[in-house]
């Protein structure tokens, strides 16, 4: 399989952007402004679409206010074809100002998705600057709507409701609502909801500085890669909490060593006026420190060589695990910094390389996503023969590599809510990711905001999957490759499925998520999961805790029962890839792991390029230290069915 590390990174610049959020909340999304600032030729591009999204999102967000959906019966399509048009737009590789002035309205009528209504408003956003249809909207509720996009929960009628009642116009007035206790005096609302407003508002500005990791990722590597290919620069590296594949991102981190001092002059000179920066906010010798145009911070360190290794090893991180490696330095006569290791003497002893530095210390070189101090150091330690630990054989897991995957088994065509069909997610998986085979799992009959199939369109598809698997190993150009028919099964409230078993027993894998009722006791919740992973049909429970990073925790179940339970039954649990998801967190896969329960990482892709997020899943499996032989879907198609329950 194609190496993650480099080959998938070409396409994240487009498969962020092309995020497709069809869920419930899909209008609320805002994922693609992230990339504004990949490199200077887009920054114009992608400010002028995005912007133009935003407020066809809005404009969306408000019609939704309506009270009164039989004066406008148009209203719903009107919804959907705005934020439609937001994604196509946001998507877009060239400028609508340049499609504009190249073909005038003909143009823009290209995009797909774009009927004549909206292509006109484009044509007046492009030539004045405005939108007249949406600056009389605004007055009708002039409410900042964009504050609300990533507030789980809290829907446009919602924000009428308060609007009219309280005047609330943004999360600030919200926030001081809820805690004055006027919400509760609202028609509709009570205490109880009004603590869990004030709840969802806390959870949401937790972690609001911190960016999730699939946000950043591409600008992160594209400066990683510029950096190293400026003269004098030996190495050049993203650490920190990146380095380590944390979900979320606070600081950027980046580490240099260069051949001379006028070569660190240079680099730093560099830095500072790359075009993602936005301000500088001090410099030095050997260091920079500034904030990048999206509001995230990011710092520069340049070293000899003969430190790179020791300053990787320390601004790597983790904290608590840089103080353990301290103190085993001092246990042993030493001294550790970012210059590297010395001896009584302050002679460098090692720093050169990561490896001299862990086995100056008597450890195996650990890989980044372990350390967070939580028992890898004690695995890492070499005995006095150098190759195991004097008084037993455990020795650090080897980790599942990024080029481990043969499959994917969460993958959404458009015959739900993904946005192609089967044949072309086959043959991207195939072509463009290296790929040996994908499960086509679209969403069930009760989620009908995506369309969910029934009984018979699931036996049609699975039809419709085998014929393709023909047409394919016809023309398959010595590349063998497999679609597998599933579904993602709807987990109702009480825990039975919303599709029949016998219909179930003739896809070749299924998994069953929860898609509602994230409010139940902890006690009703996992019985639900319980139910589920008990039923001789289900091979896999999706993304097992419903958490989205910075917006939902996610329902609360009994984890470690789940787990029991799973590995009684030989339920497969999930690892979620979608960087929003990562869903199973880093200590439940662990746990899955020391239980022997099998897990498999899928990027939940409604589109091709979503595959790229494949690495984040394997990322996170890393971090719960899972071997090659804990995730089956490293094994082949066959080897996998031949698992199953």
């Amino acid at each position: 399989m194609i190496d993650y590390l480099v080959k998938t990174k070409t396409f994240f610049s487009d498969a962020i952007t092309i995020t497709i959020q069809l869920r419930v909340q899909c209008f609320v999304r805002s994922l693609g402004l992230s990339l504004v600032m990949l490199h200077r030729e887009n920054v114009a591009i992608m400010s002028k679409n995005s912007e133009v999204a935003k407020i066809f999102r809005e404009i969306a967000f408000i019609l939704q206010t309506a009270e009164e959906k039989k004066s406008e019966p148009n209203t719903i399509f009107k919804i959907r074809s705005y934020n439609r048009a937001a994604e196509e737009i946001q998507n877009l590789s060239s400028d609508i100002g340049d499609i504009y002035e190249k073909e005038q309205l003909k143009g823009l009528l290209k995009i797909p998705s774009i009927g004549k209504a909206i292509a006109t408003k484009l044509e007046e956003y492009i030539t004045t600057g405005k939108i007249h249809y949406y600056d009389e909207l605004k007055e009708k509720l002039p409410v900042d709507v964009s504050q609300f996009f990533g507030l789980e929960g809290i829907g446009p009628k919602t924000i009428k409701m308060l609007y009219d009642n309280l005047g609330i116009k943004n999360i600030s007035d919200l926030e001081k609502a809820a805690l004055e206790g006027k919400i509760k005096t609202v028609p509709g609302f009570s205490q109880k909801k009004e603590e869990l407003i004030l709840k969802k508002i806390q959870f949401f500005r937790k972690d609001g500085g911190r960016r999730l990791i699939g946000e950043i990722y591409p600008l992160v590597r594209r400066i990683e890669k510029r950096l190293s290919g400026n003269t004098g620069v030996k190495q050049a590296v993203a650490v920190g909490s990146f380095r380590r594949m944390k979900e979320t991102i606070g600081d950027i981190d980046f580490l240099v060593s260069v051949m001379s001092e006028e070569d660190g002059d240079n680099i730093i000179d560099y830095f500072v006026n790359m075009p993602e920066v936005n301000e500088i906010s001090g410099r030095g010798l050997s260091k920079a420190f500034v904030k990048l145009n999206n509001g995230i911070d990011a710092d520069l360190l340049v070293v000899p060589e003969e430190s790179f290794g020791a300053a990787m090893q320390y601004f790597t991180g983790s904290k608590e695990h840089g103080v353990a490696m301290r103190k085993i330095a001092i246990s042993k006569g030493l001294r550790l910094n970012e210059w590297g290791v010395f001896d009584k003497q302050n002679c460098r002893v090692a720093g050169a390389t990561e490896e001299g530095v862990y086995q100056i210390l008597g450890l195996e070189w650990i890989p980044p996503e372990m350390r967070e101090n939580r028992g890898e150091i004690e695995l890492a330690k070499i005995g006095k023969n150098g190759m195991e630990k004097e008084e037993e054989k455990v020795r650090l897991p080897q980790l599942i590599a990024y080029d481990d995957l043969k499959g994917d088994l969460q993958v959404h065509s458009n015959n739900t809510d993904g946005t192609m069909s089967i044949e072309d997610m086959a043959l991207n998986a195939r072509d463009k990711f290296g790929l040996s085979y994908i499960a086509i799992s679209d969403h069930t009959k009760s989620l009908r905001l995506t369309n969910g199939l029934d009984e018979n369109q699931l036996l049609n598809q699975a039809n419709t999957i085998a014929e393709l698997n023909d047409k394919i190993k016809m023309n398959n150009n010595n590349k063998h490759f497999r679609i597998l028919s599933s579904a993602e099964v709807n987990i109702l409230k009480d825990g039975s499925l919303d599709i029949s078993n016998n219909v179930l027993d003739k896809l070749d894998i299924v998994g069953a998520a929860i898609h509602s009722h994230f409010s139940l006791p902890i006690e009703l919740q996992t019985a639900r999961l319980v139910s589920a992973a008990q039923n001789p049909s289900i091979d896999i429970i999706f993304h097992p805790t419903g958490r989205i990073i910075n917006r939902r925790e996610g329902y609360p179940i009994n984890i470690s029962k789940l787990i029991e339970v799973a590995n009684e039954s030989n339920t497969i649990l999930e690892i979620d890839a979608h960087y929003d998801r990562l869903d199973l967190k880093d200590e439940f896969i662990r746990m899955a792991v020391e239980n022997n329960v099998k897990l498999v990482i899928d990027s939940d892709a409604h589109h091709p390029l979503h595959y790229a997020f494949l690495i984040f899943g394997i990322g996170q499996a890393r971090r719960g230290w899972a071997k090659k032989g804990d995730i089956l879907n490293t094994l082949s198609a066959k080897g996998l069915l031949d698992s199953l329950k």
